[in-house]
C-alpha cells in the first residue's frame, strides 16, 4: 500500500502502537482521503469563569477513541512568573475525556484528580510561590490539549489540539472590597452581598507580610464579613517584626464590630503561621471573640514579643540559629524545623499564649509534614493546656504529608519558597496530591465551623 510506502524502517517498532496508529491515521487523512477528522473540544464545566476555591472538571470530546494526549495548564502571575503542569490521559472508546472520571497517567499528578491541572502547578523559576496580590482581578489558566502522551515536558510538546481559557477569580458577584485606612488600622474589609449584619472575622496573614486579601475575599464569597489586616510591612506599618501591640489588634477588632455590617456577639479570628499564634493571643487576651481558626501555629508566641500598654505581655519565642540544616538536595534550601526553642521547656512557659483565658472555640489545622516548625506538636500542647485548667478540648485536624502552607483549596502546593525576610529559600513540607487533599478538607471545615461558632446566618455569593 502506498499508505505506508514512505514510513521509515523500524518505525513501528520503536513508537508505541497507539500513537504509531494515530501518526498513520492522520497522514491518511492529509493525504486527502476524503475522510474528514472531528474538531476536538476543551471546554471546562460548569464555566470557565468561577472563583478560586470553587471546583470545575475539564472535558474533552472529539478525540479519537484510545488516543493518548497531553494535557498541559499554564499560569502568569502578576509579577510574570510562569506555573505550569503537565499530565497524560487516553481517552475512552468514544474519543472523550473527563478529569473528573479520567485518571491521569503520568506527569505532575496521577489518577483521578479533577483539580490537579491547577493544584500540580510548579514554577518554571525556582523557589517561587504562586500568591495573589490584586484579587480585583482573577488569574488566568491556559489549558491545551496536545497529542501524544509517551513525553511530557516544556521542551517536547506534540502538536496542538484544542485550548481554552479558564478563569479563576476572588471577588464574587456582588462582594465589596472597603480600604480601612482609620486610625492606626491597615486593612481591607470584604462584605458580602445584601445590607448585613454578617458574621464578622479578622483575617491575619504569616511572616510574608503586607496586606494579603485573596483568602478573606474568598470567604466573603461564603457570607462572612472578613477584614484582612495587615500588621507589618505594609505603608507606613513597622517595616520588619520588631514588636506587636495588643492595642493595635485591639483597634482593629472593633472597626468591624462597630461598622454595623457585623452581627454582634462575638467575630472570628483566622490566621496562618505567625498570623495564628497571634490569633490565639488575640482571644486570650481580647474579648469578642467567639472562633478562632490557627493554621500551621505555635502555641508560643513566636520570636517577636507581644507588647501591651508599654509592658511585655509574651516575650518571643526564640531560635537556636547554629540548628538551621541546609538541604542540598533542594539546591540549598534552609530548613528550620529544628531550630525553634521548645515551648514545653519550664524556662519558657512564659512565652506560652494562655489560651485557657479565651472564651472561642478553637479549630487548629495542622499538616504532619509541617517542616517550618513542629506545628502538630503545638497543637496538642495547646489542647493539652485547655484540659488541664478544666475547657473544652479545640478540634484539631491533622493531615498526613501535608505542609506548613495550608491554604484555600488549588492553591498549589509549595514545598519551598524564597522568604524576602531570611533572605533565602525556606522548606515548607508536604507532597503535592497529599497536600491539596488536605485543603481542600481544611477549607470545608473552615467554612463550616465558623457558620456554626459565629453569630448569624451566611448567604453564599456567586461569580
Amino acid at each position: 500500500m502506498r499508505l505506508f510506502s514512505s514510513l521509515k524502517p523500524g518505525l513501528a517498532v520503536r513508537k508505541p502502537a497507539a500513537v504509531y496508529f494515530n501518526w498513520v491515521w492522520r497522514r491518511f487523512v492529509s493525504a486527502g482521503s476524503g475522510l474528514k477528522m472531528s474538531r476536538v473540544n476543551l471546554r471546562v464545566e460548569p464555566d470557565s469563569k468561577c472563583l478560586f476555591d470553587r471546583p470545575v472538571t475539564v472535558k474533552v470530546d472529539g478525540l479519537a477513541p484510545r488516543q493518548l494526549v497531553t494535557l498541559r495548564a499554564t499560569l502568569t502571575d502578576e509579577k510574570g512568573d510562569i506555573f505550569s503542569s503537565s499530565a497524560r490521559y487516553q481517552s475512552d472508546g468514544k474519543g472523550r475525556l473527563d478529569l473528573s472520571e479520567s485518571p491521569a497517567l503520568g506527569g505532575d499528578y496521577s489518577g483521578v484528580h479533577p483539580m490537579g491541572f491547577l493544584w500540580a502547578l510548579k514554577p518554571q523559576s525556582p523557589w517561587r510561590r504562586l500568591m495573589k496580590r490584586d484579587v480585583t482581578t482573577p488569574y488566568k489558566v491556559d489549558i491545551e490539549v496536545r497529542s501524544g502522551g509517551e513525553a511530557v515536558g516544556m521542551d517536547t510538546p506534540g502538536p496542538l489540539l484544542a485550548s481554552c481559557a479558564h478563569e479563576r477569580g476572588f471577588t464574587g458577584q456582588g462582594v465589596r472590597r472597603v480600604p480601612v485606612r482609620e486610625g492606626r488600622i491597615r486593612a481591607t474589609l470584604f462584605l458580602p452581598p445584601g445590607e448585613g449584619p454578617f458574621p464578622g472575622l479578622v483575617d491575619l496573614g504569616g511572616t510574608a507580610g503586607g496586606l494579603l486579601e485573596y483568602r478573606s475575599s474568598l470567604l466573603a464569597g461564603h457570607g462572612f464579613a472578613a477584614m484582612a489586616l495587615a500588621y507589618f510591612g505594609f505603608e507606613d506599618l513597622p517595616e520588619r517584626m520588631w514588636e506587636f501591640h495588643l492595642e493595635y489588634f485591639e483597634e482593629a477588632l472593633r472597626k468591624p464590630l462597630h461598622s454595623g455590617c457585623v452581627r454582634r456577639g462575638g467575630v472570628g479570628v483566622v490566621g496562618i503561621s505567625k498570623g495564628a499564634d497571634l490569633a490565639l493571643s488575640v482571644a486570650s487576651f481580647l474579648p469578642g471573640v467567639s472562633a478562632v481558626v490557627s493554621v500551621a501555629s505555635c502555641n508560643a508566641n513566636f520570636m517577636t514579643p507581644l507588647q501591651c500598654r508599654g509592658s511585655t505581655l509574651l516575650p518571643g519565642l526564640g531560635m537556636c540559629l547554629e540548628r538551621v540544616r541546609v538541604d542540598e538536595a533542594l539546591g540549598g534550601v534552609l530548613d528550620l524545623s529544628d531550630c525553634y526553642e521548645d515551648p514545653r521547656d519550664p524556662s519558657l512557659q512564659g512565652c506560652v499564649v494562655p489560651i485557657e483565658r479565651a472564651s472561642a472555640r478553637f479549630l487548629f489545622l495542622v499538616g504532619e509534614d509541617d517542616q517550618n516548625w513542629p506545628s502538630t506538636l503545638y497543637a496538642a500542647e495547646a489542647a493539652r493546656r485547655l484540659g488541664a485548667h478544666g475547657r473544652a478540648p479545640p478540634e484539631v485536624m491533622s493531615f498526613p504529608r501535608a505542609g506548613h502552607l495550608l491554604e484555600p483549596p488549588y492553591f498549589p502546593h509549595c514545598r519551598a519558597s524564597f522568604h524576602k525576610l531570611v533572605g533565602a529559600p525556606l522548606l515548607w513540607g508536604g507532597q503535592p496530591q497529599p497536600h491539596a487533599a488536605a485543603q481542600e478538607q481544611a477549607w470545608s471545615r473552615v467554612l463550616s465551623f465558623l457558620k456554626e461558632s459565629l453569630p448569624g446566618e451566611v448567604a453564599p455569593s456567586r461569580l
